[in-house]
């Protein structure tokens, strides 16, 4: 017999949001870890807020929907409180009831930036690397560490000179403008949207950008996130960063690092000496003198660290990032930290730095 395509609404509901979610779902264990989490940094929560006056959005929500922007990329906050609206999964893992009302985006977005202005995204990270369940599989002993450019949400037509002058584009919403013969560069012009981002490239050949520069620093033995942060894009700035990053991990045994052939430089690894750490970092083999030496590349795990490298920049090459990128995402750089949407003020910039050479 055909079923009857009749929709009805019911009065009431007695399914609950957590019995609709499967057993197996990789959230679950997300979100008790971050629950977890979540409790350890009740006292700063309370630090930062007010104790009178008209309650905020819950900051244990909003850093649930933030995480769930990043893990699902979503690309906009707009887009997110319109996720949240219909999304049964959404609303279960940021604890919102099936008929609670959604934030306005405005709301929203003040409130994240009154969080993050409070430096709470890295002590987010700091208390589920603390978890119990996290800690185990942290190794002590041997790291990875790698840059990448994070596109800034600034045109090309937006880098001006300093000094105010220049040709503006045409008149329009998207004005054409006509940059050739015309030299450009940090020391002398920025970015009229974005003060903060730089024009940049990360090798020969290819194309230089408005961007910032992200750094990770990994753990080797499960490949977890140690610790991250967000600088101005500089020739210099990936292997500062690694040398800040590891310099703040406990003492205890011997630590090695792994990384590109970008950090072969005779700063890189003296400053590695200097904190104990052992540098396993891909050779020059483009004539350049390298600043790895036989102290090193003798031991069998110098061997073991770059065909691990080797294989990672196969498969990267296989499976480029690109391809799988399902919308942009607007940042600024503020306080170490990516903040989302267009930069709040305009202020002067630093130049590029070139890379450092061996004598």
């Amino acid at each position: 017999m055909r079923g009857r395509d009749r929709q009805t609404g019911k009065l009431f509901s007695y399914i609950s949001p957590e019995e609709l979610v499967p057993a197996d779902h990789p959230l679950r264990a997300i979100r008790s870890l971050v629950n977890a989490a979540l409790d350890r940094l009740s006292p700063e929560f309370a630090a930062i807020y007010a104790r009178n006056g008209r309650p905020s959005i819950a900051p244990e929500r909003l850093l649930r929907a933030l995480l769930l922007q990043a893990l699902f990329s979503v690309r906009s906050e707009r887009q997110l409180m319109q996720q949240i609206t219909y999304n049964m999964l959404f609303r279960w893992f940021i604890g919102l009831a099936m008929d609670a009302p959604v934030w306005d985006v405005t709301v929203f977005t003040k409130n994240r930036d009154r969080l993050l202005e409070g430096d709470i995204a890295r002590g987010f990270l700091v208390a589920i690397l603390a978890d119990p369940q996290v800690k185990p599989l942290l190794s002590a002993e041997h790291f990875s560490v790698d840059g990448t450019l994070i596109e800034a949400w600034a045109s090309m037509k937006s880098f001006r000179p300093k000094d105010g002058g220049g040709e503006p584009p045409a008149p329009g919403r998207n004005g054409e403008r006509d940059f050739r013969g015309e030299k450009r560069a940090n020391d002398t012009h920025a970015s009229t949207t974005d003060p903060d981002a730089r024009l940049f490239r990360k090798s020969s050949g290819q194309a230089s950008q408005l961007c910032h520069m992200g750094h990770v620093l990994m753990e080797n033995r499960n490949g977890l996130v140690m610790d991250a942060t967000v600088t101005t894009a500089t020739g210099t700035a990936e292997r500062e960063a690694a040398s800040a990053m590891l310099g703040e991990l406990p003492r205890g045994g011997r630590v090695t690092v792994g990384a590109d052939k970008l950090f072969d430089t005779c700063d890189f690894v003296a400053e590695m000496r200097r904190l104990g750490v052992t540098s396993h970092v891909a050779q020059h083999t483009n004539g350049r003198r390298s600043a790895i030496d036989r102290r090193t590349t003798r031991h069998a795990g110098y061997a073991a660290s770059q065909r691990i490298r080797k294989r990672i920049e196969e498969v990267s090459a296989q499976d480029p990032p690109s391809r799988y990128r399902p919308g942009r995402l607007g940042v600024h750089l503020h306080r170490r930290s990516l903040q989302l949407g267009a930069h709040p003020q305009a202020f002067g910039g630093r130049g590029m730095t070139a890379p450092g050479l061996c004598p």
